[in-house]
């Protein structure tokens, strides 16, 4: 099974004024958003990446392209509108602090999976558009790349976050308790049997680890396993 690198855009002029971005264009990445998306690089730069692909949005495709200037090799690039924003219709554009106001508010936070917003999509829509299209190009990448390709897909936050609930088995009514900072990389990898999520919401140490994984079997090791230490035990592991 290859690896899927969920990297969230880094920060933003309308993070950092605390508005509702959605899809609004011209939303670029802020000076701190630039140093971040950097050192994602930095901390990718040992891993060659098989391909990146990102969120149309102006935010990702400038993460992306910090990604891209730091790998040795020629990842495959695309852009893929069912990893964009969710579309939150009328919220859009809105101050934060204006929207916790609404009752609605309290059902983002409690029961996801029953929003739909105004002029907008659902968030069960955006979940569902977004694990089918990470699904899927990971198989594509797996066909092209064999079972120990590694790529990128940047995308947000609430997308980002849906696709780790989806992963964890959780219903996306709890997808709030997840965490997904700017430039934060997410691990996972899709199995025969189940996802692995091997890593959430890191935007701190070594990746290079992941260009030496070999490819594995997909079973789960009794007693926990090694760890990506020794990513070739895939016995009974250790107790």
């Amino acid at each position: 099974m290859a690896t899927v690198l969920l990297v969230r855009h880094g920060r933003t002029t309308a993070n950092a004024t605390g508005v509702l971005a959605g899809r609004t264009a011209g939303v670029a990445l802020d000076a701190v958003g630039r140093q971040q998306a950097a050192r994602t690089a930095e901390r990718l730069a040992a891993v060659p990446l098989a391909a990146v692909v990102s969120s149309p949005l102006e935010r990702c495709r400038q993460t992306s392209r910090a990604l891209l200037r730091r790998q040795t090799g020629t990842p495959t690039t695309r852009i893929e509108r069912a990893i964009t924003e969710c579309d939150y219709g009328d919220w859009q554009g809105r101050r934060l602090a204006d929207l916790a106001k609404e009752p609605l508010w309290r059902t983002v936070q409690a029961n996801p999976s029953a929003v739909v917003f105004p002029g907008g999509e659902s968030m069960q829509g955006m979940q569902a558009r977004a694990v089918a299209a990470i699904r899927r190009l990971d198989a594509e990448v797996e066909a092209e790349h064999g079972p120990t390709a590694v790529w990128a897909a940047v995308s947000h936050g609430d997308v980002i976050k849906s696709v780790l609930a989806d992963a964890l088995g959780m219903h996306l009514d709890l997808f709030q308790r997840i965490a997904v900072g700017p430039a934060s990389v997410s691990i996972v990898r899709y199995g025969e049997h189940r996802p692995e999520v091997v890593a959430s919401n890191t935007d701190s140490g070594d990746l290079g680890w992941l260009a030496a994984v070999g490819a594995p079997s997909g079973d789960a090791a009794v007693g926990g396993g090694a760890g990506h230490d020794d990513p070739t035990e895939t016995g009974t592991g250790r107790a």
